[in-house]
């Protein structure tokens, strides 16, 4: 199934994606008495655990194979409505951490060397994305006037975490997850340049920095739990801006695989549910193109993902 938060106050509600509508649990509990048992928040309901995740499998199945007395009944309560009548927020709207890896796709980092030879490495590199940053499908990604000529795009296959990870060993990491997400790793390139030359720690972070700003984190539609994305290895990952075809990868070619990623980050990070771990970015991006493209007003990135969905958002100029 696919779960998503609905815009709604304070902090956005629990549904659930059946076809083309979107099925309001909190709404759905009038006519589905059980649905009201659904936390309403995302992190509440993963903290929930299989249970709470077994019981909206259950709804979810119901309201597939409801008679039309039932689906009227859900649509007139408000609880059942058209996907593109309903606003979602980003699937976690507030997550504890978004952890993003960065040595994902040895082709990215080989454009994104621009002709210099890629470094290596045995380990993976990460860095906590600012979840002040975090917006949903269909809004705006904002330029930012102090930074707004180099702004670029990262599609990136995320993990979802549905218990509590520490410490835990690359064999059965993936029974920690709980389903699977899009990010877009918006990034100000301004500094790459200046983080790869400078011997100065502060200068070297002000790359990671650009990648903090309001509306740079796009997250969603949906989580797909794991049944939708049976191996995490297996799922071709694409971008497009405007329409044109920027990133085509398959997750296949991953350097390191999700349950390495996970064993390896949670000797350091403890991760909760609702947790969100991004896989890296494959090549296409539009810093490392001849000539490079960077995001301008009224551009629309879309980011698809097999199994999870598509990820879109348009680009604004900053009020």
């Amino acid at each position: 199934m696919k779960l998503v938060s609905i815009d709604a106050p304070p902090h956005g509600r629990t549904g659930a994606l059946v076809d083309d509508d979107v099925l309001d649990f909190s709404v759905a509990g009038a006519v589905i008495p059980m649905a009201a048992w659904v936390p309403a928040d995302m992190r509440d309901l993963l903290t929930a655990g299989k249970p709470a995740l077994e019981l909206v499998g259950s709804i979810v199945e119901r309201v597939r194979n409801a008679g039309e007395p039932e689906r009227a009944a859900l649509r007139a309560a408000g609880a059942l409505r058209p996907r593109s009548g309903v606003r979602l927020l980003a699937p976690v709207p507030r997550p504890n951490m978004v952890l993003s890896h960065g040595r994902a796709y040895a082709s990215h980092r080989g454009e994104m060397r621009r002709g210099e030879i890629a470094p290596t490495g045995d380990t993976p590199v990460a860095f906590i994305k600012n979840t002040g940053s975090i917006i949903g499908p269909d809004e705006a990604i904002i330029l930012p006037p102090q930074c707004s000529d180099m702004v670029d795009f990262e599609a990136e296959f995320s993990v979802v975490f549905g218990a509590t990870c520490f410490n835990v060993p690359e064999a059965g990491a993936l029974d920690y997850i709980a389903g699977y997400t899009i990010v877009n790793d918006v990034s100000a390139r301004d500094w790459v340049q200046i983080s790869r030359t400078s011997e100065w720690p502060g200068d070297r972070d002000l790359n990671r920095m650009g990648k903090q700003l309001p509306t740079f984190c796009p997250m969603g539609p949906a989580i797909a739990t794991k049944d939708e994305v049976p191996d995490p290895h297996d799922v071709r990952v694409t971008s497009t801006l405007n329409g044109t075809l920027m990133q085509n990868a398959h997750t296949s070619d991953l350097i390191f695989t999700v349950p390495a990623l996970i064993a390896f980050f949670s000797r350091w990070y403890k991760f909760e549910p609702g947790d969100v771990l991004t896989t890296g970015s494959p090549p296409g991006v539009g810093f490392g193109r001849t000539p490079q493209v960077f995001l301008k007003p009224g551009d629309v990135v879309a980011i698809t993902v097999e199994g999870v969905g598509t990820l879109s958002n348009v680009v604004a100029r900053a009020v």
